[in-house]
């Protein structure tokens, strides 16, 4: 293969199987290992050649693959926000070799690296080549890649029959990859991601149209309709066509208000679900009972087409720490008769549990699963509100003996897995004096920045999920909801919030994105590769529970430039950061058992009271 490329510390620990630390460590302790090609002070890119060379020198172990050099290569054509475009057209032209279909490439990929990846493909197989690009592409962008998490893409598609499936805005095919389905149809606003997945279906063995284009106001499938529809829409967006649609046919049930783009993508699928055809369609929790969609979704109970609601788990969707839900519609059909019950279930534990919910509920109405779901009755939805949010509506009256057995199982094994995650930490024969600095110093050198919510930011309405001070302080998701405008702090991945008074220890480190910041937070976001987010949290939690960094003697708000951190090598703080993110996670489980304690106490009381339980 023609050429050398860089590699980052990253892909030298991926492909030496180490740690980050470990490489940190090799740059240290060896004189001799290569200098930085290229990069930055803080993310330097070394050459792979030169590593390859240093590795064997030194018996250390590392294999870069003739697949992981052409990753590396075509990395090295373009910035990271144009490398969704690259894989995709490799994708067309692997195909193109495969299928014998033509394609355009342009001319970012040359001719040598093009007549690398034939090479490669030639001994591993166009299928075999592709897959392995994809799955780089999707590690390397983890954390701000907006793909359904595989678990909910299954299960998703476990909920739908037939042989015809659509997904208006299918992103890179992850949804169109976990159906069943022979014959699939996708359409996604951005005509690179349109490309990748349209690649990734064809080497999946799928008979597959994927176009480019906005689905609600450019339909590429005007006529179509399919077997079932498959959806994760962009929640939230307030330019999705309003004015432009007003009259559109699609909207059966109602025009969607200007801020309820959701109901809009609704009603596009079941536009194209054939009758008695279904529809799964991601949904924010708020879309269940905002006031301005209680029409339509009022409309949707009285024709019978909306038959489920699934609550999930907290960050099941893409760049949002919010536990969204899962709605299940079927296009009304003249062969059916309307429905009197819609189910309502819980997988925010579990979500293994729903496919057997709903399979029996869609061959017997009445069916349930006791402590997971449960039928409601649609007269009883529709009043002033329509509101459909499952924790209204999952527990009823006099349903306590399902309950108890649950809860007393799951408080049993929650006390058991607390005993075995108690922390074991060693008392050192002498304590030694760390070297310190203060938060106010690595703000000066650029490690750490500190943020705040806008003053006036309102919490109550709005379809941005907003974290609250008592969200951080009870460990949960966000709570609230706001409008986006200037000065709005939207939550990364490593981020620290602590409340900015805080009444006692909570500080978390956001392992989900999307969400804004609340008020009376404080938001640290550190440079990684410098400051470990749990360390960096640890200190900052004593610091607050303390009162060490307040702002004055007669102050309870914290200084955040006051704080305290020992100055220690990055791989050191990550062993004192497991032992905090250990020390936090412990906390979780304790405060999870006390609830659970809580509920059993009250069940059994009113079981035993009511009839329902017996000693």
């Amino acid at each position: 293969m023609s050429g050398d490329t860089m590699v980052s510390a990253a892909d030298i620990a991926r492909l030496a199987d180490v740690g980050r630390a470990a490489v940190s460590n090799w740059r240290k302790r060896f004189d001799d290992f290569p200098q930085p090609v290229g990069g930055t002070a803080t993310s330097p890119l070394f050459s792979l050649s030169e590593v390859e060379t240093w590795a064997r020198r030194h018996d250390k172990g590392f294999t870069a693959s003739p697949g992981d050099r052409i990753w590396q290569r075509l990395r090295g054509v373009g910035d990271d926000l144009h490398l969704i475009e690259l894989v995709g057209q490799v994708g067309a032209f692997l195909a193109a070799r495969r299928f014998g279909t033509g394609t355009e490439l342009t001319r970012k990929i040359d001719a040598d690296l093009l007549g690398d990846i034939a090479e490669w493909s030639d001994r591993v197989g166009e299928a075999e080549a592709f897959d392995f690009l994809c799955e780089r592409y999707i590690e390397a962008h983890s954390r701000r890649l907006l793909d359904t998490p595989a678990a909910v893409a299954r299960l998703m598609a476990s909920l739908v029959d037939g042989d015809t499936v659509l997904d208006p805005a299918c992103g890179i095919g992850t949804l169109l990859l976990a159906s069943t389905a022979t014959h699939v149809l996708g359409q996604d606003l951005d005509a690179a991601s349109a490309r990748l997945s349209e690649a990734r279906l064809r080497f999946a063995g799928k008979q597959t149209t994927v176009r480019a284009g906005d689905s609600l106001r450019a339909d590429a499938f005007p006529r179509e309709q399919v077997d079932a529809v498959l959806c994760n829409p962009p929640f939230s967006d307030r330019n999705w066509g309003y004015e432009e649609l007003v009259s559109d046919h699609r909207w059966e049930y109602g025009l969607p208000p200007r801020g309820e783009s959701e109901l809009a993508w609704v009603q596009h699928c079941l536009a194209h679900a054939r009758p008695g055809g279904v529809v799964v369609i991601m949904m924010p929790p708020s879309a269940a009972g905002r006031r301005s969609g209680r029409r339509i979704r009022g409309n949707l109970l009285r024709s019978g087409a909306l038959r489920a609601i699934v609550t999930l788990p907290a960050g099941a969707t893409p760049g949002s720490g919010s536990a969204p839900d899962l709605w299940v519609l079927r296009r009304p059909s003249p062969e059916r008769a309307l429905p009197s019950t819609v189910l309502m279930v819980d997988a925010t534990d579990d979500l293994s549990t729903v496919e057997r919910a709903w399979r029996r509920f869609d061959a017997d109405p009445d069916a349930v699963l006791p402590g997971v779901s449960r039928t409601v009755r649609i007269i009883d939805l529709l009043d002033d509100e329509v509101d459909l949010s499952t924790p209204r509506h999952l527990v009823a009256p006099g349903e306590i003996t399902p309950g108890f057995p649950a809860v007393r199982d799951r408080l049993a094994s929650t006390v058991e897995t607390l005993a075995r995650a108690i922390p074991d930490l060693a008392v050192p024969e002498d304590r030694r004096n760390l070297p310190m600095t203060t938060i106010g110093e690595l703000i000066k050198a650029g490690v750490v920045t500190v943020h705040q919510a806008p003053l006036r930011m309102t919490t109550d309405h709005g379809d941005l999920p907003v974290l609250t001070v008592r969200d951080v302080v009870k460990g949960r998701g966000p709570t609230g909801n706001t409008v986006p405008e200037f000065g709005t702090v939207v939550v990364q991945a490593g981020d620290v919030v602590t409340p900015l008074t805080p009444s006692g220890p909570a500080v978390r480190v956001m392992t989900g994105a999307g969400v804004a910041l609340g008020p009376q937070l404080l938001l640290f976001r550190a440079d990684p590769d410098r400051i470990d987010p749990y360390f960096l949290a640890g200190f900052l939690r004593v610091a607050g529970g303390s009162g060490a960094a307040r702002a004055s003697a007669a102050s309870s708000r914290i200084d955040a430039r006051r704080v305290q951190i020992p100055r220690l090598p990055v791989e050191d703080q990550r062993v004192y950061g497991e032992a905090f993110k250990r020390l936090i996670d412990f906390e979780d489980a304790a405060r999870e058992a006390s609830a659970l304690a809580q509920s059993v106490v009250r069940l059994g009381f009113d079981g035993l009271v009511d009839g329902a339980l017996r000693p």
